[in-house]
């Protein structure tokens, strides 16, 4: 009963560690060195093998090394084969910090202040107080929950959108594209935490843009694929957007001669929001891997029609 693990071999010879003294009955190998291939029953891979079903013939789990799936080719994964994404306590964490770190930082006009610096401009903006300014978290998962239970306490107006309903204390909850329009009128600071799904693909673009407030900013920390990028540029060179902090892009690493590097109101970090942290990670899948043979359900469990 292998597990193997596919993906950076540094972050997994921490996770070989962690198997054998907490899991010493679950044998673990890195890849490519898979042993025995009809002993393969976990599979711990950012990109799978292609023809998976037939090199791994007995594989009873495929585990995410990352939070999300959108990087698989579901199609193309063997129906009956479970897909679970990561959640772990490390990915939340990172999270929390960075767009706390984000929306406090378009809260006080950094993006501004930064570029006044490179022009040697000393001109102070007016400061709000937290209560005056609305913050809209698109995507109500478990990072998006995690990010408003954050930035609550700073007292900032806080609403939600998400395709399903949800109920959060304290937060006005917004649901399905007939509650969209409502979202983002109200939204001065967005949040970008969705699932990327044929439906979330592209969905950060001008037509979106134009619903919210003029002068509003966004923090896209979702996928690179939910964000139009020349829509963006359009959208801050007219003035319909003030700013924007984009940890993930459409093409990563991002092209040296993107227009994004250089624009004044837009900052950039290479994907670096949330990392999966290899301890936490590996005791998540080994709790993962014994409720999987108690047949107790798993945490993180994939649901194909929806794509995550």
């Amino acid at each position: 009963m292998t597990v193997v693990y596919k993906s950076d071999p540094v972050r997994g010879e921490v996770w070989r560690e962690i198997f054998a003294r907490e899991a010493p009955d679950l044998p673990f190998r890195i890849w490519p060195d898979i042993g025995d291939p009809q002993s393969v029953r976990y599979l711990v891979a950012w990109m799978p093998p292609p023809d998976l079903g037939a090199l791994l013939p007995k594989l009873d789990v495929l585990f995410s090394a990352g939070a999300g799936v959108d990087q698989l080719d579901l199609a193309s994964i063997p129906a009956h084969l479970p897909v679970v994404r990561m959640i772990e306590p490390g990915i939340v964490g990172g999270m929390v910090e960075f767009v706390a770190m984000a929306v406090l930082m378009l809260h006080r006009d950094i993006p501004a202040y930064v570029d006044q610096q490179r022009r040697a401009q000393w001109q102070p903006i007016r400061v709000w107080p937290a209560a005056r300014r609305r913050v809209g978290v698109m995507g109500l998962g478990m990072l998006g929950r995690a990010a408003i239970a954050a930035l609550a306490p700073f007292g900032f107006e806080i609403a939600g959108w998400s395709r399903s309903r949800h109920v959060i204390d304290g937060v006005t909850c917004h649901a399905g594209d007939a509650e969209l329009d409502a979202f983002l009128a109200r939204s001065e600071i967005l949040v970008a935490l969705m699932a990327l799904t044929p439906e979330t693909r592209g969905i950060l673009d001008a037509k979106l843009f134009a619903r919210l407030p003029r002068g509003a900013s966004i923090v896209n920390v979702g996928r690179g694929g939910h964000l139009v990028e020349p829509d963006l540029l359009a959208a801050l060179d007219g003035g319909q957007l003030s700013a924007a902090i984009l940890d993930v892009m459409r093409t990563e690493p991002l092209p040296t001669d993107s227009p994004l590097w250089s624009h004044p109101r837009i900052m950039l970090t290479p994907h670096v929001a949330s990392m999966t942290q290899p301890e936490t990670a590996a005791r998540a899948v080994i709790a993962n891997i014994r409720r999987h043979r108690a047949g107790q359900p798993m945490d993180g469990l994939v649901d194909r029609a929806r794509g995550y």
